[in-house]
């Protein structure tokens, strides 16, 4: 390995440390605005090959620190999460790189090859993982949530990549300022303008959600257990019992009571202990209660009740009649199910602390409470924005997201949950309510500001008034248009080395007997004369990020 190359290698990276470092524990998002700056300038002129290895480093780096509290299952599940994650980052590269060498890589196009992976990544295989998008980094900045609102998550990833793509132009200008000219600096300078103005003007007309009201609700954070629960815990309820303790601490009215994930040990339908404490507690309340717990699943052809598993919220009515159920229907796999499990069994142990599959549910959460239609997600379900949309369309005025994230301990998962929740929050223009069974819980206003939150393994009965809100923010209108924008981006972006070729071609028909012949790389930059394509020596910034020369105009 050259000197050179391992310092590309460490640039890409410092690309992923600093993007992990954006997120959740560090929380230092600007540095989102520079992080990807390293790889940018890394993979400049370098070709398909070496840009995807360059991103995949670059990934590695990144998806180990954003997701270590994977660790906690084992290298046997950390290690292919990261690597089949990282995949994605460096097929975009490969993508880029290829076009980069046929001059058809600008910033607006990397963002779009960027934004497309991401929304690849966010729906497969197996459902998809959509947790390591560039955009989220953005939770806790004004305009982020503003283009959120206009575009969904995708268009805060678009202009987030697209800012750090200009940056790596006007850094490697500036390497090469002999050769950059005004008509290069005022592209730059455009480009820059555009990526910085426009997700403030997105700030300033974004306009408030009208009001429906308000809901009282009361969450209720009852495991305050940094561990596996003991048998005797087990035996003696520890779980329903601490959570039925706090609900007897709510003394103002309410009109939502919210047991979050896991805090039930069996269906509390068909289980006399917790039939009777939920009911009591509706009643005493004259509240609705929201509950969660594992339930058996019903018999299907021949398969038996109970052989697989619901995840399964039970909503009840403030007279203790059950008034509807909500069965996860976003499953995680090896979390919930083990896809090919026959085949897994028996030379991978971890998967037997999955020992039945769960069944998805087929419809969704909606629920009219107090006047208000409300939305219930279960835990990761809260990460898909494309699934959390049509339920804002549907109605819902307020979102709760019933989690349980008390596995990944004092990791930072649950501050990247309550990140996401924000940007759903300000992507559909409604409040978010997270309850969590061992924190974080945290009340999410329609902005996507969080008003108040719990701490780790804090045993706590949070109450907050929450408003309620209506109408159709531009992403709830219109969907995901930003991957759409992304996608034809791309397209054009492909469609412009062909069109290149055929018009050199039709120059090099036309010469006239004994003129010089073409060079290859007059044939890719069509009719203009470019000197012969040689890959850049390593100490060579010249070539922008947009597969330009230092001057902005096509070679």
């Amino acid at each position: 390995m050259t000197r050179a190359t391992a310092a590309r290698l460490g640039a890409a990276a410092v690309t992923g440390v600093l993007l992990g470092a954006a997120r959740p524990p560090l929380d230092l998002g600007p540095l989102a605005c520079i992080a990807l700056v390293p790889l940018f300038v890394a993979w400049r002129g370098r070709g398909p090959r070496a840009a995807a290895g360059y991103a995949f480093v670059a990934a590695v780096a990144y998806h180990a620190w954003l997701l270590s509290w994977t660790w906690y299952f084992g290298a046997v599940a950390i290690v292919p999460f990261v690597a089949v994650l990282s995949l994605y980052w460096a097929a975009a590269g490969a993508v880029v790189g290829w076009l980069d060498r046929r001059y058809a890589a600008s910033p607006f196009v990397v963002a779009a090859v960027w934004v497309l992976a991401e929304a690849t990544v966010a729906r497969g295989p197996l459902g998809g993982f959509s947790w390591g998008e560039v955009g989220y980094a953005f939770h806790d900045v004004v305009p982020g949530r503003a283009l959120a609102s206009d575009g969904g998550l995708a268009l805060v990833s678009f202009f987030a990549v697209a800012l750090n793509a200009f940056l790596a132009d006007a850094f490697c200008a500036i390497r090469a300022r002999e050769r950059t000219d005004r008509r290069g600096w005022a592209l730059l300078a455009a480009g820059l303008a555009a990526v910085l103005v426009l997700p403030l003007v997105a700030t300033a007309v974004r306009s408030e959600p009208p009001a429906a009201g308000t809901l009282r609700i009361a969450i209720l954070q009852g495991n305050d257990k940094n561990r596996d629960l003991t048998a005797a815990e087990e035996r003696d309820r520890y779980l329903p019992r601490s959570h039925f303790a706090l609900a007897a601490e709510i003394h103002d009215p309410v009109d939502l009571i919210i047991f979050p994930e896991s805090s039930m040990d069996a269906d509390p339908r068909t289980d006399p202990f917790l039939r009777a404490n939920l009911t009591a507690v509706a009643r005493r309340n004259h509240a609705w209660v929201l509950a969660n717990a594992v339930a058996d699943a019903p018999a299907h052809g021949n398969r038996p009740a109970g052989a697989k598993a619901l995840n399964l919220d039970v909503l009840y009515q403030p007279d203790g009649s059950v008034e509807g159920t909500y069965a996860k229907r976003h499953l995680v796999p090896f979390g919930e199910y083990i896809p090919f499990r026959g085949l897994l069994e028996g030379r991978i142990g971890a998967i037997n602390r999955v020992p039945r599959d769960f069944e998805a549910g087929h419809t969704p959460g909606l629920f009219d409470v107090a006047g208000h239609r409300f939305a219930t997600i279960i835990c990761f379900e809260s990460a898909f924005g494309y699934q959390v949309r049509p339920l804002v369309r549907d109605g819902a005025q307020v979102i709760v997201v019933s989690t349980n994230n008390r596995s990944y301990e004092r990791s930072a998962n649950s501050a990247q949950h309550v990140a996401i929740g924000q940007m759903r929050a300000a992507e559909t223009g409604r409040p978010l309510v997270q309850a969590a069974i061992s924190g974080i819980s945290a009340v999410i206003d329609a902005d996507g500001r969080v008003t108040t939150r719990t701490g780790l393994f804090e045993r706590r009965l949070l109450e907050a008034t929450v408003t309620a809100t209506t109408g159709e923010t531009p992403y709830v209108r219109y969907g995901e248009w930003a991957i759409g924008l992304s996608a034809i981006i791309g397209v054009g972006a492909l469609v412009v080395p062909v069109r290149r070729n055929r018009r050199a071609r039709s120059v090099e028909s036309a010469r006239a007997p004994g003129d010089e012949k073409i060079s290859a790389d007059h044939r890719i930059a069509g009719y203009k004369t470019v000197a012969p394509y040689r890959d850049p020596p390593e100490h060579d910034f010249s070539r922008g990020t947009s597969g330009r020369g230092a001057s902005g105009e096509s070679r």
